[in-house]
């Protein structure tokens, strides 16, 4: 089989188990993102994210992660649906972030990666490789960048010409040669609108956040109380947030999702402020079972809700 129908073949694969787009990179040393990494790490943009210190040899080289690896096969999957649309254009409502309002990205990308990779098994044959979503010490976005799929903006996220930010990256490391994509090129131009639109000024230069100050990270990471300077910044944000994204011009008309499992829950878009205030350990184990927002932990999600109630209703 030739290169050329063998990438046909596994992209074909993706696009008919729901992925919005794949693209394939030569696997090799990310040698500029690893000089930018370990920058940002000493400077301690990380915050409290330790985890990312860990492996970073394997993180900046897929073939020391993974032996025998010859490529990085990346895909995409929009969360971008009219439902969120609606709800977040509702002013004075309290948000969790949209990737977290359906089903846990990372089980149901890596229960349809797996299926592809089986499928990949039985159409070339004796193959070997790993599946990755956001679980291990893989640039995700560097390697998306590099298979085509997009570009890394002054957001830090990867943006896609027709599906703009809203979407989920997933890999799979593989022991094959592909036809690889030309890497992804830069398409934000002049716009600075995320830079503007960040509340707590976590975009510090373009391309570069610190986690510290972003509210994503506030509202999941950081294992203290939030310090106060924060806290009116956080707006209606309970767990995540949206704001670099939102504004962002490539999301303006970006094509609606197609994966089921990442649709958000009714529940999750309930704009009762007192409902979250009073929501129990039993009720948030339940309620966000199964979905992303249970990384936050019932702590660290009661403080985020009365900072959002206490900020909305004053």
């Amino acid at each position: 089989m030739d290169l050329l129908t063998r990438t046909m073949k596994v992209k074909n694969l993706a696009l008919e188990l729901g992925f919005d787009a794949c693209g394939f990179a030569r696997a090799e040393p990310l040698s500029d993102e690893a000089r930018r990494l370990e920058s940002w790490l000493r400077e301690g943009r990380h915050g409290q994210m330790d985890w990312m210190e860990r492996h970073f040899e394997k993180r900046v080289d897929p073939t020391k992660l993974v032996t025998g690896t010859k490529s990085v096969i990346s895909v995409i999957g929009s969360y971008h649906y009219p439902d969120n649309l609606a709800y977040d254009r509702k002013p004075g409502v309290p948000k969790i972030a949209k990737y977290a309002r359906g089903r846990d990205y990372h089980k149901v990308f890596k229960k349809k990666l797996h299926t592809m990779f089986d499928r990949m098994k039985k159409q070339i044959g004796n193959i070997h490789g790993r599946v990755f979503v956001d679980s291990a010490p893989v640039m995700d976005k560097a390697w998306a960048e590099r298979a085509g799929l997009g570009w890394i903006g002054k957001n830090s996220n990867l943006l896609n010409r027709e599906y703009g930010s809203f979407f989920l990256i997933g890999e799979i490391l593989v022991d094959l040669e592909f036809h690889y994509n030309a890497p992804g090129t830069d398409h934000c131009g002049s716009c600075t609108k995320c830079i503007d639109a960040c509340p707590t000024d976590a975009i510090y230069e373009p391309y570069r956040i610190d986690s510290n100050r972003c509210i994503s990270y506030l509202t999941i990471e950081l294992k203290e109380r939030i310090p106060e300077e924060f806290r009116d910044k956080l707006g209606e944000w309970m767990f995540g947030c949206d704001i670099c994204q939102d504004v962002c011009p490539w999301n303006h008309n970006a094509k609606p999702g197609q994966i089921e499992d990442l649709k958000p829950r009714k529940i999750m878009m309930k704009e009762d402020l007192s409902f979250w205030k009073s929501l129990t350990e039993t009720d948030y184990k339940e309620l966000f079972n199964g979905t992303p927002v249970r990384r936050a932990k019932y702590p660290r999600f009661r403080e985020n809700a009365a900072i959002a109630a206490e900020n909305l209703s004053g």
